[in-house]
């Protein structure tokens, strides 16, 4: 019965995995919050959060086949064939790796380093919340329409502190993006491409992790999870490319906040 109970516990954090990764609300906060909610062992939280990433990418990469095809296609034609009118998609391709190698750099540097209490993921929720009510205040402004060097800059500086539980990856891209008025399904569309380029690596050290951990891993828990991750990033990020305004990003910061000060409880309560 514990064991079933256990593997419950695993398939929940997976769906929650799934729909806070692409929502802005933080899917490491989340799954630090409710893992100690569940009184679960999370020695190798990292690589947890990895492997359900790893879910979240393949959803992602199924979602954006096509762009990502295109995008290689395009590369591959400028590049080897010399085609200049790929030449817009190779630009692309550039911008992107520019975002990612912040969060790449940063994240190889400090990720030994990282909190994992309630406390630190409470007020990291509230920077997502205060970041994501300030882009909703701009939700009258005009956008532009196309992504710069400066603005694939400036997105990946964002971006970087993403690596600390309870900051919301999408949330501080589309904050990244708003705030140079550059429009929401733009900012989508950036911010999961960029996503799912520097998931490549990051879910091959996941799995490698796995592998090789010192501690216990409850593999099949890990593998209900994954799959969970995947169904329901699947489904969120369906709905948000399609359904999510500007002005709607005003519910998400009122939850970041609800669920920031619960967690910040929690901590207060626990000791």
């Amino acid at each position: 019965m514990d064991q079933f109970i256990e593997i419950i516990k695993y398939i929940v954090l997976g769906i929650i995995q799934g729909i806070t990764e692409i929502f802005p609300i933080s899917s490491s906060g989340h799954v630090t919050l409710f893992s100690h909610l569940f009184k679960m062992d999370m020695s190798n939280f990292q690589t947890f959060l990895m492997i359900t990433n790893a879910g979240s990418f393949l959803a992602l990469l199924f979602f954006f086949r096509r762009d990502v095809g295109q995008l290689i296609k395009g590369t591959y034609c400028y590049l080897i064939r010399k085609d200049e009118t790929a030449k817009e998609d190779f630009i692309y391709v550039l911008k992107l790796i520019i975002a990612v190698i912040p969060l790449g750099i940063f994240g190889l540097l400090i990720k030994e380093y990282l909190p994992n209490d309630l406390l630190s993921v409470g007020f990291a929720l509230l920077i997502t919340s205060g970041l994501l009510f300030y882009v909703y205040k701009q939700r009258d402004i005009q956008w532009k329409n196309d992504i710069t060097w400066r603005n694939a800059l400036i997105i990946g500086a964002f971006q970087m502190f993403a690596i600390f539980p309870g900051i919301s990856r999408s949330g501080i891209t589309i904050s990244g993006g708003l705030t140079q008025k550059i429009e929401l399904k733009k900012v989508l569309r950036f911010s999961f491409l960029s996503y799912i380029l520097i998931s490549v690596p990051v879910t091959l050290l996941g799995f490698y992790d796995a592998l090789h951990a010192h501690e216990s891993i409850h593999f099949l828990g890990y593998s209900l999870a994954f799959i969970m991750s995947f169904v329901f990033s699947l489904l969120a990020v369906r709905f948000l490319y399609n359904y999510v305004k500007v002005k709607n990003l005003i519910y998400f910061s009122v939850y970041c906040v609800i669920v920031g000060l619960l967690s910040i409880t929690l901590h207060i309560l626990v000791l």
